[in-house]
């Protein structure tokens, strides 16, 4: 159901780095869309879109049962349960702020949002996994390479890989700009879980960077790939392209527990030694936002916000 309005308040706190939630604070997290944030919660999901009028629009939805399901609570299994619905929940979001800013009303669910999600995830496995797996191969063969050394010049292409899609992307125009709701998305969550007042004066001055991002599991995929496959050895080709894909959903599992675990152990000095790498790889998906954007920002945390506490007051 649709909303048309926004909250803001005055904030006065300031701080430096990314602050990890309490263990008692719920852990929000949120996605950047076309000219707008989309924010999630345990029980609701909320997107706030500025149209081409200059207006804020919000969309509210409630989210599917999987989020209170028992598998959303087991460890190694609730991250690709999760996953699997953040990717289709990031999708529908995506085509909601498409269509505020054509005015079309073209909806993707069902079977189509399926379709689309596999044809992604294929393109995105046979870049950053079947690629780097045979070129890897190739130059073992041609160079003699022992199996090791095949297997880190494998994780070195497809970190490659990622940098470099992600800075090509970054070039587009229309991407920068979400890029710069990115940063709106990351810089509210900050201040929330700072226990700062979200007004656009004080959000900007949090971090740009977050240990929950999605950038950062990525690139905990691939590090994490590097370790795995190089524990395998050596084996044929396709043996070896077939076992890269079988292990995603293993790599992916573990790289969503390690992710959710160094966000809440992240004042360990240790654990902001580990994860350095995955901030600083932030910076290439995410913009400093301007006023505007830190407004559609906050407009889409104070809607989840206000729909998840009248959830918890319900059940309580």
């Amino acid at each position: 159901m649709a909303k048309r309005k926004t909250t803001a308040r005055k904030a006065s706190r300031k701080t430096k780095e990314p602050v990890a939630a309490p263990a008692r604070m719920p852990q929000y997290g949120g996605q950047a869309v076309i000219e707008g944030v989309m924010m999630r919660g345990a029980r609701y999901m909320a997107v706030a879109m500025r149209k081409p009028n200059g207006k804020i629009v919000l969309h509210s939805e409630k989210l599917g049962p999987i989020y209170q399901s028992r598998a959303a609570r087991i460890p190694f299994v609730r991250g690709l349960v999760l996953l699997w619905d953040a990717l289709a929940l990031g999708s529908r979001a995506l085509t909601l702020s498409a269509n505020m800013q054509t005015g079309e009303d073209e909806k993707i669910e069902g079977a189509p949002l399926a379709i689309t999600m596999i044809i992604s995830l294929s393109f995105a496995i046979g870049l950053f996994f079947i690629a780097p797996a045979s070129i890897s191969h190739l130059f073992e063969g041609l160079f003699n390479l022992p199996p090791w050394t095949g297997n880190i010049l494998e994780g070195i292409v497809r970190l490659s890989f990622l940098i470099g899609y992600m800075v090509l992307i970054g070039r587009v125009k229309e991407i920068k700009r979400v890029f710069g709701y990115h940063g709106a998305e990351h810089k509210t969550i900050n201040a929330f879980e700072a226990k700062a007042k979200l007004t656009p004066q004080v959000v900007g001055k949090y971090p740009i960077e977050h240990p929950r991002c999605g950038t950062a599991f990525l690139l905990t995929v691939v590090v994490f790939s590097i370790i795995l496959f190089a524990l395998i050895g050596p084996m044929p080709l396709l043996q070896r392209l077939a076992l890269r894909v079988l292990l995603i959903p293993v790599l992916a599992s573990v790289a969503y527990e390690y992710i959710r675990w160094t966000a809440r152990h992240f004042d360990n000095p240790l654990v902001k030694l580990l994860v350095a790498p995955n901030l600083a790889l932030q910076r290439l998906t995410t913009r400093p936002p301007d006023k505007k954007m830190l407004e559609v920002g906050i407009a889409a945390f104070n809607e989840m916000r206000k729909l998840e506490l009248k959830a918890d007051k319900s059940a309580a």
